[in-house]
């Protein structure tokens, strides 16, 4: 077994690789990567970069090229369900891109032929999530998570979205990484931790709680890695 962890932005490694604290740096494909083993397992770290194009990148470099059997993804989301709130995590049970529209050939938003407007997650590793949530005295949501290449910061447009997609949060790489995964036969768990509410206060919100989302989601990613491994 080889883990993927990956992020979209340096913030959401960085308290992971801290965790790790010794690592090989790998410069491929214009990104790095970071390699270490921890507690007998090969892990390897990167951040994409923000959205679809990067994270899809990243992803199955991670996958073809470094060999990873299974990809956790650590970060923040927008908020679109009233139940979540700054600092909450939520896990993905399978994603959607809100912004991939060929509504014109008949098609509903998010389709594409041979495609699916969602991608299901793993469900062992959202199960194994329950068990760390629990070990940990957080609580965690379940729930759709729809990506787009958009930093969402438009009520109306937030609001479109949680009702198109039945979406409790959104952000930008998810379902991307979703659809890599799935077509690459890797088990894959996204966790995102809520840095603003996707509304006309979100670039406030996203700068103001960036950092202290992050590491919410990071710290969670962490157990899990060792849950697996153990």
């Amino acid at each position: 077994m080889k883990i993927a962890i990956m992020g979209a932005m340096p913030e959401e490694i960085s308290p992971i690789l801290e965790k790790i604290g010794s690592y090989k740096t790998t410069a491929y494909a214009g990104n790095k990567y970071y390699e270490a083993t921890y507690k007998g397992v090969e892990l390897v770290i990167a951040y994409s970069k923000i959205g679809k194009v990067f994270s899809t990148l990243t992803a199955t470099t991670m996958i073809e090229h470094f060999g990873a059997t299974k990809l956790l993804f650590s970060g923040v989301a927008g908020a679109i369900s009233p139940s979540l709130k700054v600092g909450d995590l939520i896990v993905a049970t399978k994603l959607s891109q809100h912004d991939l529209d060929i509504t014109a050939f008949g098609h509903p938003y998010g389709y594409v032929p041979e495609g699916a407007v969602f991608v299901e997650a793993d469900k062992d590793m959202i199960e194994l999530s329950k068990a760390v949530a629990l070990e940990m005295g957080k609580s965690i949501q379940e729930g759709i998570i729809a990506t787009g290449d958009q930093f969402v910061a438009n009520e109306e447009r937030k609001n479109w979205i949680g009702s198109t997609f039945n979406a409790d949060a959104l952000e930008m790489e998810g379902g991307s990484v979703a659809v890599v995964c799935n077509a690459l036969n890797i088990p894959f768990f996204i966790l995102r931790s809520i840095s603003d509410a996707a509304d006309m206060d979100a670039s406030f919100s996203f700068d103001e709680f960036l950092e202290s989302s992050a590491q919410e989601s990071a710290e969670f990613i962490i157990k899990m890695v060792d849950k697996l491994v153990n």
